[in-house]
């Protein structure tokens, strides 16, 4: 897992998970307010605003989207 910078051209995407650096932790992107400099994230359930310099993207390579991707269940259910 890596972390990139939110440039000038970057968006990011309402429901996307970020790294908020200040309190190292991954939230879910609520609202990313480019023209002022802002941007809202769910955390522990409660929603904050910070600078946009707090956050960071998250970029995983293709072996490690398809680890996180769907794993079959037990099929305990399937009876």
């Amino acid at each position: 897992m890596e972390f990139d910078i939110i440039s000038e051209e970057m968006v990011v995407y309402p429901g996307e998970y970020i790294l908020h650096e200040p309190t190292d932790q991954i939230v879910l992107c609520g609202a990313f307010k480019k023209n002022e400099g802002k941007i809202k994230a769910m955390v522990n359930g409660r929603m904050m605003e910070d600078n946009i310099e707090n956050f960071q993207k998250i970029r995983l390579s293709k072996k490690e989207r398809k680890e996180r991707a769907f794993r079959k269940g037990c099929g305990g259910c399937k009876k």
